[in-house]
């Protein structure tokens, strides 16, 4: 990369910097808005015929919007995958067949065997969530990591489970 493309660069992230973090936190939050305001930058770096751009502050801003709307489908996505009640299902009622509840105890068996075998942060991020019923924003205060680490701790322990039910 030349010299003169990087310092063409360097220009537009600080001329342009604070206008999208504010956009990136209006639109992901504050605890996201930085990943992806380096993204938006990586990108830019990335693309082969910067000089053919008319409008590079709109490009930014295209491609920042581009990585919101990214964002958003990633946590819908995540948010249909990360549901601890969708695993094991509703519990039979009393008078449902035998074959039905201790089928459901199995699972439930399984499914304990393969939270107490995740690593210990990962349960710990997952009984919070799970058992608890905390959004990912107050495990992360709570534990001192970040909003995406607990979704990667999720993310582990859901797989997990979905494999130990099979």
């Amino acid at each position: 990369m030349s010299d003169k493309k990087l310092l063409f660069i360097r220009d537009l992230f600080e001329r342009n910097r604070r206008a999208l973090l504010g956009y990136l936190t209006r639109r992901v939050g504050p605890e996201a808005a930085p990943d992806l305001l380096q993204e938006t930058f990586v990108r830019v770096l990335r693309h082969e015929r910067l000089d053919s751009v008319a409008d590079p502050p709109a490009f930014l801003q295209q491609i920042a919007a581009n990585l919101t709307r990214d964002f958003a489908r990633r946590r819908r996505t995540e948010s249909k995958h990360l549901r601890f009640d969708a695993l094991l299902g509703e519990r039979p009622s009393g008078d449902a067949p035998a074959d039905e509840r201790v089928d459901f105890a199995r699972r439930a068996r399984r499914l304990a065997a393969a939270i107490e075998a995740l690593p210990p942060r990962c349960r710990e991020v997952f009984q919070m969530s799970a058992f608890e019923d905390l959004p990912f924003d107050e495990i992360a205060r709570r534990l001192g990591i970040s909003e995406r680490m607990v979704r990667q701790h999720m993310s582990i322990a859901m797989r997990r489970c979905w494999a130990a039910l099979g």
